[in-house]
Protein backbone atom coordinates (compact mmCIF):
# COMPACT_ATOMS: atom_id res chain seq x y z
CA UNK A 1 0.00 0.00 0.00
CA UNK A 2 3.10 2.71 0.89
CA UNK A 3 6.36 2.96 -0.16
CA UNK A 4 8.85 5.19 1.50
CA UNK A 5 12.41 6.32 -0.11
CA UNK A 6 15.55 7.48 2.76
CA UNK A 7 17.92 9.88 0.22
CA UNK A 8 20.20 8.30 -1.73
CA UNK A 9 18.58 4.60 -0.57
CA UNK A 10 16.42 1.96 -1.94
CA UNK A 11 13.24 2.26 -2.07
CA UNK A 12 11.16 0.26 0.82
CA UNK A 13 7.77 -1.09 0.15
CA UNK A 14 8.17 -3.66 3.15
CA UNK A 15 6.08 -2.09 6.32
CA UNK A 16 5.13 -3.69 9.07
CA UNK A 17 1.17 -3.26 9.74
CA UNK A 18 0.93 -3.07 13.72
CA UNK A 19 -2.59 -2.17 13.57
CA UNK A 20 -5.24 -2.19 11.00
CA UNK A 21 -5.03 1.33 9.82
CA UNK A 22 -0.85 1.85 10.82
CA UNK A 23 2.03 1.21 9.42
CA UNK A 24 5.65 1.48 9.92
CA UNK A 25 8.68 1.65 8.09
CA UNK A 26 12.28 1.27 10.11
CA UNK A 27 15.16 3.91 9.42
CA UNK A 28 18.21 2.47 10.31
CA UNK A 29 21.50 4.95 10.25
CA UNK A 30 18.42 7.72 10.46
CA UNK A 31 21.26 10.25 11.94
CA UNK A 32 22.73 10.92 8.32
CA UNK A 33 19.08 11.17 6.35
CA UNK A 34 17.92 14.45 5.33
CA UNK A 35 15.20 13.66 3.47
CA UNK A 36 12.17 10.71 3.46
CA UNK A 37 9.91 10.70 0.45
CA UNK A 38 6.45 8.58 1.64
CA UNK A 39 4.25 7.53 -1.30
CA UNK A 40 1.21 5.26 -2.22
CA UNK A 41 2.05 2.24 -4.44
CA UNK A 42 -1.15 2.85 -6.70
CA UNK A 43 -2.53 -0.99 -6.02
CA UNK A 44 -4.50 -0.06 -3.03
CA UNK A 45 -5.75 3.41 -2.32
CA UNK A 46 -7.09 4.95 0.68
CA UNK A 47 -10.69 4.24 1.13
CA UNK A 48 -13.10 7.62 0.10
CA UNK A 49 -12.81 10.44 2.54
CA UNK A 50 -9.64 8.54 4.64
CA UNK A 51 -5.54 9.59 3.91
CA UNK A 52 -2.56 8.79 5.44
CA UNK A 53 -0.83 11.23 8.25
CA UNK A 54 3.19 10.58 8.38
CA UNK A 55 4.92 10.63 11.26
CA UNK A 56 8.66 9.84 12.16
CA UNK A 57 10.10 8.39 15.68
CA UNK A 58 13.27 7.91 16.18
CA UNK A 59 15.24 6.95 19.91
CA UNK A 60 15.88 9.89 21.82
CA UNK A 61 18.86 9.74 24.40
CA UNK A 62 17.37 12.69 26.79
CA UNK A 63 14.96 9.92 27.67
CA UNK A 64 16.63 6.83 27.50
CA UNK A 65 16.37 5.93 23.84
CA UNK A 66 12.32 5.94 23.91
CA UNK A 67 10.84 6.67 20.83
CA UNK A 68 9.79 10.99 19.97
CA UNK A 69 7.21 10.94 17.41
CA UNK A 70 6.74 14.05 15.55
CA UNK A 71 3.93 14.24 12.56
CA UNK A 72 5.84 15.66 9.44
CA UNK A 73 2.57 15.88 7.28
CA UNK A 74 0.11 13.61 5.03
CA UNK A 75 -0.72 11.74 1.76
CA UNK A 76 -3.78 10.98 0.53
CA UNK A 77 -5.40 9.78 -3.37
CA UNK A 78 -5.20 13.54 -4.72
CA UNK A 79 -1.83 13.98 -3.41
CA UNK A 80 -0.16 10.46 -3.24
CA UNK A 81 3.41 11.14 -2.38
CA UNK A 82 5.65 13.87 -0.06
CA UNK A 83 8.53 14.44 0.69
CA UNK A 84 9.62 15.50 4.44
CA UNK A 85 13.00 17.13 5.64
CA UNK A 86 13.72 14.97 9.09
CA UNK A 87 17.55 16.30 9.54
CA UNK A 88 16.02 19.42 11.60
CA UNK A 89 13.83 17.60 13.83
CA UNK A 90 14.91 17.90 17.26
CA UNK A 91 15.00 15.31 20.24
CA UNK A 92 12.57 16.09 22.77
CA UNK A 93 10.08 18.16 20.58
CA UNK A 94 7.61 14.85 19.86
CA UNK A 95 3.62 15.68 20.36
CA UNK A 96 0.30 13.48 20.15
CA UNK A 97 0.24 10.56 18.04
CA UNK A 98 -1.44 8.02 17.11
CA UNK A 99 1.23 4.84 17.14
CA UNK A 100 1.00 4.45 20.94
CA UNK A 101 2.48 0.93 22.17
CA UNK A 102 1.68 -0.21 18.86
CA UNK A 103 5.11 0.03 16.63
CA UNK A 104 7.54 -2.13 17.60
CA UNK A 105 9.90 -0.98 20.02
CA UNK A 106 13.04 -0.07 17.87
CA UNK A 107 16.75 1.34 18.09
CA UNK A 108 16.22 2.90 14.83
CA UNK A 109 14.07 5.43 13.65
CA UNK A 110 10.68 5.08 12.09
CA UNK A 111 8.57 6.35 9.59
CA UNK A 112 4.99 5.48 10.52
CA UNK A 113 1.43 5.86 8.25
CA UNK A 114 -2.05 6.59 10.02
CA UNK A 115 -5.03 5.86 8.20
CA UNK A 116 -7.27 8.62 9.26
CA UNK A 117 -10.47 10.75 8.00
CA UNK A 118 -9.33 13.48 5.35
CA UNK A 119 -10.87 16.34 7.94
CA UNK A 120 -8.62 15.00 10.87
CA UNK A 121 -5.87 15.29 8.69
CA UNK A 122 -6.38 18.76 7.83
CA UNK A 123 -6.79 20.20 11.38
CA UNK A 124 -3.10 18.67 12.11
CA UNK A 125 -0.43 20.61 12.22
CA UNK A 126 2.87 19.23 10.89
CA UNK A 127 6.31 20.19 12.75
CA UNK A 128 7.39 23.07 11.40
CA UNK A 129 10.97 21.97 10.36
CA UNK A 130 9.45 18.89 8.51
CA UNK A 131 8.30 21.12 5.65
CA UNK A 132 10.00 21.02 2.41
CA UNK A 133 10.52 23.96 -0.40
CA UNK A 134 7.08 24.51 -2.21
CA UNK A 135 6.36 26.53 -5.21
CA UNK A 136 5.56 29.80 -2.76
CA UNK A 137 9.10 29.66 -1.22
CA UNK A 138 10.83 29.49 -4.66
CA UNK A 139 8.76 32.01 -6.10
CA UNK A 140 9.70 34.28 -2.67
CA UNK A 141 13.68 33.17 -3.32
CA UNK A 142 13.66 34.55 -7.03
CA UNK A 143 11.51 37.68 -6.32
CA UNK A 144 14.42 38.51 -4.21
CA UNK A 145 16.81 37.77 -6.26
CA UNK A 146 15.55 39.82 -8.87
CA UNK A 147 14.74 43.24 -6.42
CA UNK A 148 18.52 42.32 -5.30
CA UNK A 149 20.15 42.48 -8.87
CA UNK A 150 18.00 45.19 -9.67
CA UNK A 151 18.64 47.25 -6.68
CA UNK A 152 22.22 46.26 -6.90
CA UNK A 153 22.68 47.14 -10.63
CA UNK A 154 21.04 50.71 -10.09
CA UNK A 155 23.24 51.47 -7.03
CA UNK A 156 25.92 51.70 -9.96
CA UNK A 157 23.94 54.21 -12.22
CA UNK A 158 24.87 57.08 -13.66
CA UNK A 159 23.52 59.72 -16.07
CA UNK A 160 25.46 59.87 -19.87
CA UNK A 161 27.00 62.99 -18.41
CA UNK A 162 28.45 61.68 -15.62
CA UNK A 163 29.77 58.61 -17.70
CA UNK A 164 33.52 58.83 -18.44
CA UNK A 165 35.37 57.29 -20.89
CA UNK A 166 36.71 53.73 -20.27
CA UNK A 167 37.63 51.42 -23.43
CA UNK A 168 38.00 48.26 -21.04
CA UNK A 169 34.25 48.98 -19.13
CA UNK A 170 30.89 47.84 -21.21
CA UNK A 171 27.83 49.59 -19.85
CA UNK A 172 24.48 47.98 -20.09
CA UNK A 173 21.54 50.95 -19.63
CA UNK A 174 19.59 50.36 -17.02
CA UNK A 175 16.21 50.45 -19.05
CA UNK A 176 17.56 46.86 -20.18
CA UNK A 177 17.66 45.26 -17.02
CA UNK A 178 14.35 47.14 -15.96
CA UNK A 179 13.05 45.63 -19.00
CA UNK A 180 14.66 41.92 -17.81
CA UNK A 181 13.84 42.56 -14.49
CA UNK A 182 9.63 43.11 -15.52
CA UNK A 183 9.57 40.29 -18.39
CA UNK A 184 11.31 37.82 -16.28
CA UNK A 185 8.29 38.69 -12.96
CA UNK A 186 5.63 38.35 -15.72
CA UNK A 187 6.71 35.23 -16.82
CA UNK A 188 7.50 33.47 -13.30
CA UNK A 189 3.69 34.80 -12.03
CA UNK A 190 2.19 32.93 -15.43
CA UNK A 191 5.00 29.90 -14.74
CA UNK A 192 6.78 29.32 -11.96
CA UNK A 193 8.37 26.39 -13.29
CA UNK A 194 8.96 28.37 -17.10
CA UNK A 195 12.93 28.28 -16.50
CA UNK A 196 13.41 24.62 -16.80
CA UNK A 197 11.92 24.71 -20.37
Amino acid sequence: MFGCVVAGRLVQTDAVQVSPDKFVFNLADYESVNHVVVFMLGTVPFPAGMGGAVYFSFPDPNIGGAPVWQLLGFITNDKPSAIFKISGLKAGVGGAHPFGAMAPSSAVAQVGVSVEALELLAQQIPASSAAVSTVDSFLEFTQKMLDNLYNFASSFAVSQAQMTPNPTETFIPSSCILKWYENFQRRLAQNPNFWKS
